[in-house]
């Protein structure tokens, strides 16, 4: 582990600019993703936006943010996805023995992500709970989530309640939650459990992940591909212009 890590910045954010082993800090570590669609929200909700900004780790969840990395400041940067720090996660827990705790989700899903992972991560012990589905936790809400969490005591806890309400909740108990790593990874749960398919590796390494899940999700993915995705756009073409203007 290592106090320090490589960033870039992207306007009011520091992006991760490292490889995954390199990303984890002495102490606790508060790791969220940003895209495109986070992005764009973060502009019209500050407390979503400040809690973006006080990652400890912000991985480039998007290859619209690495193409807006490279063009305002000539750097390239890897994409790394939430399934990438869950999949290099639960590989270093196997081999460490050690625990992880699924905060988010339905029951069924969170059955079918325990199933999975006692046949591929049998040395990894894995504690789950189910939160109320709702837009807004009550403050007893909050508080059997935080009991349930440290009563486990795991070494890295997923966090997945969908954006932004995971990345809220996370920095807002950060300091209450007794675990080492705290990873907000929404959409990775549904993959893992496989109630939602990820693309193939082929179409992720074409950089086309975001096309196939707009062909198979198009009611759900169509405003943050292609609403979305001009504003983000016109966001970083604006501030290219302005840097161009006064250099």
């Amino acid at each position: 582990m290592t106090n320090s890590i490589a960033t870039v910045p992207l306007l009011d954010y520091s992006i991760y600019s490292g490889d995954l082993k390199e990303c984890f800090r002495v102490g606790k570590t508060l790791i969220n993703t940003i895209n495109q669609y986070s992005f764009c929200i973060a502009e019209k909700d500050p407390a979503f936006k400040l809690a973006l900004q006080q990652s400890d780790v912000l991985l480039p969840d998007g290859m619209a943010v690495v193409a807006a990395v490279q063009l305002l400041n000539g750097q390239k940067i890897k994409k790394i996805a939430g399934a990438d720090i869950h999949q290099y996660l639960l590989d270093d827990l196997n081999k460490k023995a050690g625990s992880c705790f699924y905060l988010g989700s339905s029951e069924s899903t969170l059955l079918k992500i325990t199933t999975r992972l006692s046949n591929e991560f049998p040395n990894i012990k894995v504690g789950t709970f189910s939160p109320p589905y709702k837009s807004e936790f009550s403050a007893s809400d909050n508080e059997q989530m935080l009991k349930v969490v440290n009563a486990y005591k795991p070494d890295v806890l997923f966090v997945g309640m969908t954006a932004p309400k995971q990345e809220k909740w996370s920095f807002a108990h950060k300091a209450q939650l007794d675990t080492t790593i705290i990873c907000s990874i929404g959409a990775v749960f549904d993959f893992y459990a496989g109630t939602v398919e990820r693309p193939s590796p082929f179409w992720i390494q074409l950089h086309l992940e975001w096309f196939i899940r707009l062909v198979k999700e198009p009611k759900r993915m169509w405003k943050r591909y292609l609403y979305y995705g001009p504003i983000f756009i016109q966001l970083i073409m604006r501030e290219k212009f302005n840097r161009l203007t006064k250099s």
